[in-house]
């Protein structure tokens, strides 16, 4: 998510080298219908980029696609899975996506760059993840315990970094207190605890109903719901967004419109369908790690982070601000215009289609 100065007291622990792409590739979209991969072809390309594209907070975008729901808008949709969040916003300020799928915070930490973007629709009403302390840190026991500790994040400047940051401040602990240490996620962020390289650590699911099947870790701080959220920072926190490039969006209003429709079209199906009935629309290589009944459970676990309505939840913006400001110099002492960040307007049309329909 961002860079900041801030950082130079993390600790980076993790060899986690990822191939660096040169050039924008998308994933391949083979599960899709037939007739609509045929159909797509004919139709105006968009491109959406993410990083990590197996992560449950994206499922509305892999959903949307594979289900077909941006073919019957009228567009062929493809996904770049890129190696991480500065390749993905680069790839959206460069042209080279018309869409990145990433928290909501970008765009304030954008906007401080003098770079306009805004979120069209939000995914998820909360960040979806939780704050863990490893099973054999009995000491630990809330994020207030966590003073010149070491604690897994995703990557530095990543939300899970961000979040880290800010649980530690919220508790009184001071940022030159704060210890993050770059372990990604998965096999990485459990080898992490395993060795008593971290003390507690910041992830998402599956890797967090991993860590609990091993009783290697134990929660914190459970930001997976609206309710938890507010808890553990004081106010709703946004997750993942789709964002688009302000200046593109005015010029393509109804292509916007469209990736919206669809979007919002699948946080509805997602709302009225289980766990297990989602991932049966899922690429089995999402869950080849942990397997699909633990991923399964894992969305369970998971499911109030996710945004029916797909609108800005009420102070939200407030409430992200306040978290930037206090861990981010890029965002402090900048004048932010919050009403620039997002807006309903879309979603609130794809309600109104979708009741009309």
């Amino acid at each position: 998510m961002r860079h900041t100065m801030w950082q130079k007291k993390i600790v980076i622990a993790a060899a986690t080298a990822v191939v660096a792409t040169g050039s924008l590739t998308a994933c391949s979209d083979s599960t899709s219908d037939a007739s609509d991969a045929a159909s797509a072809g004919s139709l105006p390309t968009v491109t959406i980029a993410l990083s990590n594209q197996a992560n449950q907070s994206y499922l509305p975008l892999i959903l949307a696609q594979r289900m077909g729901f941006f073919t019957k808008q009228g567009l062929n949709v493809k996904i770049a899975n890129l190696q991480g969040t500065p390749q993905v916003s680069d790839a959206l300020l460069k042209g080279q996506a018309q869409g990145m799928i990433g928290f909501y915070d970008h765009n304030l930490d954008l906007q401080a760059k003098g770079k306009d973007t805004q979120a069209v629709v939000q995914l998820l009403q909360a960040p979806g993840m939780v704050e863990m302390a490893r099973a054999n840190e009995p000491s630990i026991t809330s994020p207030a315990d966590l003073k010149g500790k070491n604690i897994g994040v995703t990557s530095l400047g990543s939300a899970s970094a961000t979040i880290g940051t800010y649980l530690a401040v919220h508790n009184n602990i001071a940022v030159s207190d704060t210890h993050l240490v770059a372990v990604a996620a998965g096999a990485t962020f459990v080898a992490a605890f395993q060795h008593n390289r971290v003390d507690a650590g910041v992830t998402t699911e599956p890797t967090i109903s991993t860590m609990l099947k091993k009783h290697q870790g134990t929660i914190i701080a459970d930001m997976r719901t609206l309710a938890g959220t507010k808890a553990a920072l004081g106010g709703p926190y946004p997750g993942t967004a789709l964002t688009v490039k302000s200046s593109w969006a005015a010029g393509h209003k109804d292509t916007v419109q469209k990736m919206v429709n669809a979007i919002y079209q699948t946080l509805q199906w997602m709302e009225s369908h289980s766990a297990a009935e989602i991932t049966a629309q899922v690429p089995a290589d999402f869950y080849s790690g942990p397997g699909k009944d633990q991923y399964t459970q894992a969305l369970a676990n998971e499911m109030g982070m996710y945004n029916p309505t797909g609108q800005m939840p009420a102070d939200a913006p407030q409430t992200v601000l306040r978290v930037l400001n206090a861990v981010d110099p890029a965002i402090k002492g900048h004048t932010i215009d919050l009403s620039k960040t997002y807006t309903d307007e879309y979603v609130q049309k794809a309600a109104q289609s979708a009741s009309g329909s």
